[in-house]
């Protein structure tokens, strides 16, 4: 039985919330192709399954922040998800900001294995500093989901050159990302 896992591509267009933005970037654009690079890899290694939040550029999800979140997570959930994965772009108005972090709801759960290897994964591959894997038990999407989830905070979009690398390195954050997940769960 194949493991089945939900990306979810952070945020969306249709005027409900686009995410941040910096340097002629915008969130929910890095966010999707991150995510559909993953669900390609994903689907097209033997016993895996990718379902994506967004299959496509234009897909509305609610009518506001509030609605939008519950339906990532009510599909997660319906469709019986073994693992959540929230793809986001970090922002800071302090622009040395940098790095890659990804959130878990608490410590003990099965999700820090596999977000300490995904982590591990980004820095290593795409070359941004470490900033750890942080607890954030008030994240929708960490807590309402039924299966272990993780929020990656890719890079900031606010940085010079964490912007240059979520311009142009999508594919090896997708990557980077799915090795993570294959060296945690094999």
């Amino acid at each position: 039985m194949a493991i089945k896992i939900y990306i979810d591509q952070g945020h969306s267009r249709g005027g409900v919330n686009g995410g941040a933005e910096g340097f002629g970037l915008v969130e929910q654009d890095i966010t999707f192709q991150v995510g559909m690079y993953l669900a390609d890899l994903l689907n097209n290694t033997p016993g895996y399954e990718a379902k994506l939040s967004r299959p496509t550029i234009d897909t509305v999800l609610g009518y506001n922040n509030s609605t939008s979140l519950a339906a990532r997570v009510a599909d997660a959930n319906a469709w019986g998800a073994d693992y959540f994965i929230s793809i986001h772009c970090n922002a800071s108005e302090n622009p040395t900001y940098n790095g890659t972090e990804v959130y878990i709801y608490n410590e003990l759960s099965r999700s820090f294995p596999l977000a300490q290897s995904i982590l591990n994964q980004i820095v290593a591959e795409v070359g941004t500093r470490d900033n750890g894997v942080r607890v954030n038990s008030r994240l929708y999407v960490l807590r309402r989901t039924n299966m272990p989830s993780l929020l990656i905070e890719l890079a900031y979009i606010t940085n010079p050159q964490d912007a240059e690398k979520l311009r142009n390195n999508q594919f090896e954050f997708a990557q980077a990302i799915y090795d993570g997940i294959r060296i945690h769960l094999g």
